[in-house]
């Protein structure tokens, strides 16, 4: 009976989370769809407002288009936000353990937020490359010249890179005009540079971040290797964000705890004592802590936006390890993932991702509390 007992109450938590990070998602993706936008579409001398992306997407792809791409981000927060809340509480277990008053310290739980938000970014990297795909070809414009030969006219090298993407044909025959005295109408030498993949857009061009955005196009195009792209500025955002947020969060709660403590007679030895705080408080501070751990991990959000939004076919990835090919920028740059490119427009998108990031934590938490107390009521 204690067994089942404990076994509703695992499955009564683990559906009110799901759900709370589901319904929390929904609400702000479109905030998430227009700041990705931002970061991947602006440039040094120029900057994507809120109001032009809104416009570019719903002239392009409607009002459905600020939630392409939201299965892809639901299910890995649900995976992601398990995994962090879990191995922060694992971590804060030992340092609570043989404690009279069950606390963890401000230090404490910066370093089990350190180590939560790593292991989030490895588990949601694969979610959230396909997301972001999926939200910049809702903004663009699909370049139609790629698709203008036949079918069967395209080789099954090319077939085997990238489905669906087939070579120009005018773009190609002045392509062999310009390296061969042969006529164009030869079909040896035709044949021959399809072969090649730098070729199979017809023009040298690599292909556009639009007909790559599938899991099955990303993988035969760029390797399974590119679902992890840029996990180093991923690393680092998700350890700052996690670190950021856990241990202001805590601090808080703490200070709220004091606080409610301050008129009660006698004082509380313990903060058990003193009692929980109400749902509302706990979802406020935890919408405050998660805006400012955003601020202080956006840099690192914008880089791997960018580098998520970059085809890197494999290879140029082969010629790269052969060629022993050096990270660009300083000691810092590499290390997080940062491209010295970028260095211009890391602030971009900032306030908006910082008001997703506590609107986001604030319907999490309150819903899921809202939904503990509705299933709970439902079995009793």
């Amino acid at each position: 009976m204690g067994d089942l007992s404990r076994n509703q109450t695992f499955a009564l938590h683990g559906i009110a989370a799901a759900g709370s990070v589901a319904v929390a998602t929904a609400l702000t993706y479109p905030l998430d769809t227009v700041k990705v936008i931002s970061q991947v579409g602006s440039s040094s001398g120029k900057e994507l407002t809120a109001a032009q992306v809104l416009r570019r997407v719903q002239t392009l792809s409607g009002n459905a288009g600020l939630y392409s791409g939201f299965g892809w981000l639901a299910l890995g927060r649900i995976l992601g936000l398990g995994t962090r809340f879990g191995v922060y509480e694992i971590l804060t277990a030992f340092y609570k353990d043989g404690r009279e008053d069950n606390y963890v310290y401000v230090s404490e739980a910066l370093m089990a937020g350190v180590v939560a938000g790593a292991t989030e970014a490895l588990v949601s990297s694969p979610f959230e490359i396909i997301k972001l795909r999926a939200q910049v070809t809702s903004a663009s414009v699909m370049p139609s010249s790629i698709f203008s030969l036949e079918k069967g006219a395209s080789t099954p090298l090319i077939a085997r890179l990238i489905n669906g993407c087939y070579p120009d044909k005018r773009s190609l025959n002045h392509y062999v005009g310009l390296i061969s005295t042969l006529t164009t109408k030869s079909s040896n030498i035709t044949g021959a540079l399809l072969e090649y993949p730098w070729s199979m857009t017809g023009s040298g061009k690599l292909p556009s971040v639009c007909h790559v955005r599938r899991p099955s196009d990303i993988i035969s195009l760029e390797g399974w290797g590119t679902l992890w792209r840029g996990i180093r500025s991923g690393v680092v955002r998700d350890s700052v964000f996690g670190g950021v947020f856990f241990s202001s969060w805590q601090f808080l709660h703490q200070a709220l705890l004091d606080w409610k403590a301050a008129g009660m007679d006698p004082p509380p030895r313990s903060d058990e004592e003193i009692g929980t705080l109400s749902p509302l408080t706990v979802s406020l501070s935890a919408g405050f802590s998660a805006s400012i751990a955003a601020a202080a991990s956006h840099s690192f959000d914008t880089a791997r936006s960018r580098s998520q939004c970059t085809v890197l076919p494999k290879y140029v990835s082969m010629e790269r390890k052969l060629l022993k090919w050096r990270l660009p920028g300083n000691r810092f740059e590499r290390y997080t993932g940062i491209h010295p490119s970028d260095r211009n427009v890391l602030s971009r998108g900032i306030w908006l991702r910082i008001a997703r990031s506590g609107f986001a934590s604030f319907l999490i938490v309150g819903s899921y509390f809202y939904a503990v107390d509705r299933l709970a009521a439902s079995l009793t």
